[in-house]
C-alpha cells in the first residue's frame, strides 16, 4: 500500500477564474502556468535541482532554463540555435539565478503583450523579415509549453524532495 503521508505539501492554487475576454482568459492561465513552475524551482535544493531523475536526462533546473529560452524566442524575437542546450543551466547558475532570469523575461515579454491589444496581430519582432505568429497562437503555444513543463517539474519536485501543490 503507497504511504499516503506527504512531506512538504503545499496548499493547492486553484486556476483563475478570470477574464471577461479572451485576452485576460488566456494571459490569466498563462500568468497562473509561469507562476506555478517558477515555485517549483524556487527553493529546490542546489544540489538535486540539477539531478536527472528520468532516463532523458530531464532535471529540474533545466526545464526552468528552457523556459526562459521559449518566453524569449516567442515574445521577445531572441534567437535560439540549439534548444536541446536550453534544457541544462550553465554549471555558474544557481537556483535563484535561474529564476530570476525567468521572472525577468516573463516581465518582458507581458510588457510585449500589453502593447499589443488584438489578439490576430502578429507578434512584434525586432527583425522585420521574420515570420511572427499571431498573439492568439503564441499565448496558446506558451499555455501548452509551460503546462506540460509544469508538469514535469511537479514530478521532479516530488522526487527531489517531496514537495507537491501548486
Amino acid at each position: 500500500m503507497p504511504n499516503t503521508k506527504r512531506r512538504n505539501r503545499r496548499r493547492d492554487t486553484p486556476p483563475p477564474r478570470t477574464g471577461s475576454n479572451e485576452s485576460e482568459v488566456l494571459r490569466g492561465f498563462l500568468n497562473y502556468l509561469r507562476t506555478s513552475i517558477a515555485a517549483k524551482v524556487d527553493g529546490a535544493p542546489e544540489l538535486q535541482v540539477r539531478t536527472a531523475a528520468v532516463p532523458s536526462g530531464t532535471n529540474l533546473l533545466g526545464l526552468l532554463n528552457h523556459l526562459t529560452f521559449v518566453e524569449r524566442s516567442m515574445f521577445l524575437g531572441e534567437d535560439v540555435t540549439d534548444w536541446h542546450a536550453t534544457f541544462r543551466a550553465a554549471p555558474a547558475d544557481s537556483v535563484a539565478d535561474v529564476v530570476a532570469r525567468y521572472r525577468d523575461a516573463v516581465k518582458r515579454a507581458n510588457d510585449v503583450l500589453d502593447a499589443c491589444p488584438d489578439l490576430g496581430a502578429p507578434v512584434p519582432r525586432p527583425q522585420p523579415d521574420r515570420p511572427a505568429p499571431s498573439i492568439r497562437w503564441a499565448l496558446t503555444h506558451m499555455i501548452e509549453e509551460t503546462g506540460r513543463h509544469a508538469g514535469h517539474a511537479d514530478i521532479l519536485r516530488e522526487l527531489i524532495d517531496g514537495t507537491t501543490g501548486r
